[in-house]
């Protein structure tokens, strides 16, 4: 007998997962022991979607309603994303007993422990692999791979776009705008860019993978983030004369006094794997306190790799309705989430990168020394690459470990200066290393 399959979402990953499904199917099912079986694609221009080839009919519907309530399926696919209509979709499927697959990243950050729990109720599972690294089964790493272990410190690349735009200003010493455009125009970047580089993206995915390191339940509001708008070519020189590079770093770490979570550009060691983590690819570094160190790298998105995704999770929760399994394990790989707020950011004491454009006048130098001072903050160095233009200076004071509220107070004050061309750019340069 047969386990039939409900897809509703045909855009690059539902499509990626129709194509895996026709052109795989008949590994797949050795794999089994049966077969998997699409019986209805949805989506709202289904009738312009062009769509594999299946050995038996396929319905194909404007109306996700139709799919959710045929008795005949077993397991809907929700790939439409966003957080309405497929918070809606999940919803129903779970009320008719269904189990869902999905890769829907910021519905299960913001709702998935709810989801599971309703999925509990009702008897059926509720699997998100798909939703967070595309082509790296990190869900299952955390939930199964080293479930033994206690994570102390977890550091990912979690956004492709990101990642591509800084290694391309890096390589090619372009600015911002232009390889944003680049970006677009290769794929990797919608045409409102901002989940992607300002972070929200990643935040999402990392609110996710906190969740089951850490087994709190964590919503993405409660991570400090920030994007990488303002990274500029010339960062890259400086942070290469301390012998480090730049990456949107999603940061989770555990400690006596709580868990520190953040998204941010960071500067890390040109020494650290995740320095070589290049393009549009993501990775995750994990540090156990049994374990120690794995790591984890892939693509992070793409019709095929997060369609794999997808098609793995389908295999598992087929094999859960052909056998059964009296004892589920949630997608969080806790029994249950505890109800946690990490610590506030400003707590974090780290060396700091701070990246300064002036028009040059005598006693610059001095006057950051003094504010640097008041707040109690110690310079580690003073770098100043050859400029022709005195009135856009770029330079970078690098700090001794600081609280990061003394940063803050610190660039509050030295804003106010007449010298300054834009704002300050601070950049905590990780240890974790």
């Amino acid at each position: 007998m047969d386990v039939t399959v409900g897809v509703i979402g045909l855009g690059n990953v539902g499509s990626g997962t129709l194509e895996i499904l026709a052109e795989n199917g008949a590994r797949i099912r050795e794999k089994l022991g049966f077969p998997l079986r699409v019986k209805a694609i949805c989506s709202r221009n289904v009738a312009r979607k062009k769509a594999p080839a299946f050995p038996d009919a396929v319905t194909r519907t404007t109306d996700w309603r139709e799919v959710v309530r045929d008795p005949e399926i077993d397991i809907i696919v929700e790939l439409v994303g966003g957080t309405a209509t497929a918070g809606h979709i999940i919803e129903e499927a779970l009320r008719n007993r269904k189990s869902v697959v999905t890769a829907n990243k910021e519905l299960m950050a913001i709702r998935g422990a709810e989801l599971w729990a309703m999925a509990s109720e009702n008897g059926v599972n509720l699997a998100m692999e798909a939703s967070v690294a595309g082509g790296i089964p990190i869900h299952t790493i955390l939930r199964e791979g080293i479930a033994g272990d206690r994570v102390c410190e977890l550091y990912g690349v979690l956004n492709g776009t990101s990642n591509f735009i800084l290694t391309e200003i890096e390589k090619s010493n372009a600015k911002f705008e232009s390889v944003l455009a680049e970006a677009q125009q290769l794929g990797y970047a919608e045409a409102d860019p901002s989940a992607d580089v300002d972070g929200l993206d990643a935040r999402s995915k990392l609110a996710i993978l906190a969740a089951l390191a850490f087994g709190e339940r964590l919503t993405p509001a409660d991570i400090y983030t920030e994007g990488i708008r303002r990274i500029l070519p010339v960062d890259f020189e400086y942070a290469h004369q301390l012998k480090h590079t730049i990456r949107l770093l999603c940061l989770a770490r555990q400690s006596d006094d709580g868990l520190l979570l953040s998204v941010r550009p960071s500067l890390i060691p040109q020494s650290a794997i995740l320095a070589q983590v290049q393009g549009a690819y993501n990775a995750v570094w994990i540090r156990g306190a049994y374990g120690e160190d794995t790591f984890y790298y892939g693509r992070g998105a793409g019709p095929k790799p997060t369609g794999v995704a997808v098609v793995s999770d389908l295999m598992r929760v087929a094999r859960e309705i052909r056998h059964g399994s009296p004892d589920r394990v949630s997608p969080f790989a806790h029994e249950r989430l505890g109800e946690y707020k990490p610590l506030p950011i400003p707590t974090q004491a780290l060396p700091y990168f701070l990246r300064f454009r002036v028009e040059d006048k005598a006693g610059i130098i001095a006057t950051l020394a003094t504010i640097l001072a008041k707040h109690q903050i110690g310079i580690d160095a003073v770098l100043q690459l050859p400029r022709e233009d005195w009135r856009d200076l770029p330079f970078v004071i690098t700090t001794e470990p600081a609280k990061e509220q003394a940063i803050r107070d610190a660039l509050v004050e030295i804003r106010e200066a007449d010298f300054l061309v834009e704002a300050p750019l601070a950049m905590p340069m990780e240890r974790g290393f």
